[in-house]
């Protein structure tokens, strides 16, 4: 069984062991539990409005911080002696589903 989540205006596919990095949320948590906004079961499908009603989907926290790749943001203009090199790396947390009910 396969349910599309929202976490932090983004769309997940998860399935119950599946381990996911989402959007880094503060807080004291250990578990949390989702609404699904479409589950699918073999060959049939729940589609919700907005979410499945009588269905929950609960994670537990693995990490709370993950450092995700370095993304480099680089500015040149040729002659003019410019050249600027920023960047950053976005941070995640590391959820596992625990059950799709």
């Amino acid at each position: 069984m396969k349910a599309v989540i929202l976490s932090g205006n983004k769309q997940y596919t998860v399935a119950e062991g599946d381990q996911v990095l989402i959007d880094r949320i503060d807080g004291d948590k250990k578990e949390l539990t989702f609404d699904p906004l479409m589950i699918i079961d073999g060959a049939k499908t729940k589609v919700g409005t907005p979410t499945v009603k009588d269905v929950k989907v609960t994670a537990k926290i693995v990490e709370e911080l993950v450092k995700g790749e370095k993304v480099r943001a680089i500015r040149f203009e040729a002659k003019k002696r410019v050249n600027k090199v920023s960047g950053q790396r976005h941070q995640y947390t590391k959820i596992e589903i625990t059950s799709i009910k």
